[in-house]
């Protein structure tokens, strides 16, 4: 496969929070079909031979339950599903994905209450010891990035978990800065249904949630998608979705 074909729905619209990750993809060249927050997804809009499912901020009312069971089905028969977060994600507010088809596949259980967890305190995205493609190479030690919040989820027996949310109480003494009782909340979980690959992201990609993590890197990139406005962010971010997208698509990392 030299180029996925992505079906991204949410993050409200392409002339606001869509426009990063239609942005990131555009600027990888990569081909995508998009549907916004407040539009009903329908069989047309999903592009044939169709290599990822992307949904973020996209409430689960937005996709009848036939149309969901066939999407199970193409993730079963080795497409890729990821969710990303966001307050129309999982259960949030207005997400309400527990109990749907897709979130029968999702590689964590989703909550029956309000999951959104918004952070004033600093909360930084740490790997866990498992070694896997979408972490691997990123400076996640020397460079730790930090996020805004989350939706709570618990990964399934079966899955792996890749990034834990640290989460800390932050202090003055004097003028050194003390991080206290620091907390660990699973961040980026992935699993398999079928052929195909699931993932879970509990945060989101665009501001608010993602916080700092928008500009991880020391080097800008800039990207804009037809029809969305043009957005700014790290090289560290952008290498981090690029991986992420593409070990879900079964992508070969390396391939642009």
């Amino acid at each position: 496969m030299s180029q996925p074909r992505v079906l991204y729905c949410g993050d409200t619209s392409l002339d606001g929070a869509a426009a990063y990750l239609a942005g990131l993809m555009s600027n990888w060249g990569w081909d995508f079909i998009y549907v916004a927050s407040d539009r009903q997804l329908a069989v047309v809009d999903i592009p044939q031979n169709c290599s990822l499912f992307v949904f973020s901020d996209y409430p689960a009312k937005q996709i009848d339950i036939a149309l969901q069971t066939q999407i199970v089905e193409m993730v079963r028969n080795g497409a890729g599903l990821l969710m990303i977060g966001g307050w129309e994600s999982y259960h949030g507010l207005g997400g309400n994905w527990n109990g749907t088809p897709i979130a029968a596949v999702l590689p964590v259980d989703i909550a029956d209450h309000d999951d959104r967890r918004n952070c004033d305190q600093p909360v930084f995205a740490r790997p866990t010891s498992t070694l896997h493609p979408i972490t691997d190479g990123l400076p996640w030690s020397e460079r730790p990035p930090l996020i805004g919040g989350f939706n709570a989820f618990t990964p399934k027996s079966d899955s792996q978990t890749l990034l834990q949310a640290v989460r800390f109480e932050a202090r003055f003494d004097g003028d050194i800065v003390q991080l206290r009782k620091p907390s660990t909340t699973p961040l980026l979980v992935t699993g398999t249904h079928g052929s195909g690959r699931t993932v879970a992201l509990a945060t989101d990609v665009a501001p608010h949630w993602i916080g700092p993590m928008v500009d991880w890197g020391t080097e800008r990139v800039s990207a804009c998608a037809a029809g969305a406005g043009e957005i700014e962010a790290g090289n560290l971010y952008a290498a981090f979705f690029h991986s992420l997208l593409s070990w879900a698509s079964q992508l070969t990392i390396n391939e642009h």
